[in-house]
């Protein structure tokens, strides 16, 4: 017998998620399934999934309850499991909001990358604490063709290389990887972000996102290319004790990166909610069973 299960759309600078409220846990979502659901003509279409649920009820979570109850079980567009999305966490707590669950002010969400401290500001913007961006030792370089420059290393939790260029043009379509030296730098794929100035502290970018391409916005990205320009500028807000903001475009829209003395990197945008409905579970079903027989 079908049912009918509740879901919501909803996008940080237009990097869009399928969001399934389920507190109990009682959705099934294997990989198939999500993929399916985000599926931009046969399903409902997300760069990724927000399955909302209680820590308490996910085997995942369950040893964060204690500090935050509410779990983002976040998967990626192709059905893969990620344990942290910057713009999807701020989305996350967006629908928390509207669904009565949180309040502006300051909350906690559980996490795959551990429990994110998150503020709900009365002007509608998110702020999440990113955590703190690590540089590793050693030259990198990022080649477009004939053109290459030097790269800034720089780890949010996933690994980074932010190339100052002189024109955004330079980075080409970015449907494919970006050739980064030298080889074995990055032995599990990196993020390339191209970056030029638009003012004091006002840079923009394009992205390149291991996996997917070109990507209207990576919140992980915005936050290496702000400290990677900051380290350019010789900011280092924990040799001088001030916090170092960045105000950072991407294609889908502007996020405000702030790294602070102790350094934790936070990171300021929209989040909205944009529909809602429902979904017929024998829909899914007959996906599924598609995808099994072949």
């Amino acid at each position: 017998m079908s049912t009918r299960i509740a879901f919501l759309k909803g996008h940080g600078t237009e990097n869009d998620f399928v969001i399934v409220p389920d507190p109990e846990n009682t959705v099934d979502l294997p990989p198939a399934a999500v993929a399916a659901l985000c599926d931009r003509r046969a399903g409902l279409g997300g760069d990724g999934l927000l399955h909302v649920v209680r820590s308490a009820a996910h085997p995942d979570a369950r040893h964060l309850a204690a500090e935050a109850e509410w779990f983002m079980d976040y998967r990626n567009g192709d059905g893969s499991v990620a344990e942290m999305c910057g713009n999807g966490v701020r989305v996350f707590a967006r629908y928390l909001q509207r669904a009565g669950h949180a309040a502006e002010g300051d909350l906690v969400i559980a996490t795959r990358g551990g429990v994110k401290t998150v503020h709900l500001a009365k002007n509608g913007d998110v702020t999440v604490g990113m955590g703190r961006a690590l540089l590793p030792e050693g030259d990198v370089v990022v080649s477009v063709g004939e053109r290459s420059w030097s790269a800034r290393n720089v780890n949010m939790g996933n690994p980074h290389a932010v190339a100052h260029v002189a024109d955004l043009d330079h980075a080409g379509d970015l449907y494919t990887a970006p050739p980064v030296g030298p080889a074995g730098a990055y032995p599990d794929g990196v993020n390339v972000e191209f970056v030029v100035d638009r003012g004091p502290r006002h840079v923009a970018m394009r992205v390149h996102e291991r996996g997917s391409g070109e990507t209207r916005s990576c919140g992980t990205g915005a936050c290496a290319v702000a400290v990677a320009t900051a380290r350019r500028d010789g900011a280092d807000p924990a040799v001088t004790g001030t916090p170092a903001t960045y105000t950072v475009d991407l294609p889908g829209g502007t996020l405000v990166i702030t790294e602070r003395p102790d350094g934790e990197v936070e990171m300021t945008g929209p989040a909205v909610i944009v529909a809602e409905g429902e979904f017929d579970s024998a829909w899914l079903e007959g996906v599924l069973a598609t995808t099994t027989t072949g």
